[in-house]
């Protein structure tokens, strides 16, 4: 979801326009793509999970729509998201990552993408993929929620809180709880669309 940033900013014009949740800036089609067609649909590719654990930590102290914009040069120069890849990263790449003005030039964020493709990787060795690990947070099928209001969204959760404690005693960073949150409703974790957001009876029957 749009981060605490955005929210004071985004409005939903309505007009002939479906209803969808309230934090869409209509006058961003790219943003409005994101809701349509992939915030909230359950994720189940290790690859993807990656990308949007990446992503969501870079979003720290920003805006959604900051990193959103820069994704595509992110997928570029991060080798698609590829955590074995990732994980080789030496000190050269790094610099020239940090060099390169099509992304968010933090240190520690890149450094931390970097840390989280090993510890990624170590997941997955032990419990077979990411993504059931992930998703034994939930039990397995996505927690719906009945939100009417952007006054009615969380920031947390105990699945949250549980997640990020056992991701951070894992070795990952970039990983609070608020960040933890916003992965599981972009992986549809938590399906967080409004009552009346056309999306959100849609993704619950697609299952």
């Amino acid at each position: 979801m749009a981060s605490a940033n955005d929210r004071s900013s985004l409005i939903n014009h309505g007009g002939a326009q479906p209803p969808r949740c309230p934090w869409v800036d209509m006058s961003k089609p790219d943003y409005v793509a994101y809701h349509d067609k992939e915030w909230g649909v359950p994720v189940h590719d290790d690859r993807l999970q990656f990308e949007f654990l990446a992503l969501e930590g870079t979003q720290a102290g920003l805006s959604w729509y900051t990193v959103l914009r820069k994704r595509e040069h992110y997928r570029l120069v991060f080798d698609g998201f590829d955590p074995e890849k990732i994980a080789r990263y030496g000190a050269d790449k790094i610099a020239a990552l940090l060099a390169d003005p099509g992304i968010i030039r933090n240190r520690a964020k890149v450094g931390a993408t970097v840390n989280n493709a090993r510890r990624f990787l170590e997941v997955g060795e032990e419990l077979g993929s990411f993504d059931a690990y992930l998703w034994g947070f939930v039990d397995g099928r996505p927690l719906v929620h009945e939100l009417r209001t952007l006054d009615d969204y969380r920031v947390t959760s105990p699945e949250s809180d549980a997640l990020s404690l056992d991701l951070r005693r894992r070795g990952f960073t970039f990983v609070g709880s608020t960040i933890v949150y916003a992965h599981m409703q972009a992986v549809g974790m938590v399906n967080d669309h409004t009552l009346d957001c056309f999306r959100r009876q849609q993704i619950v029957e697609a299952g």
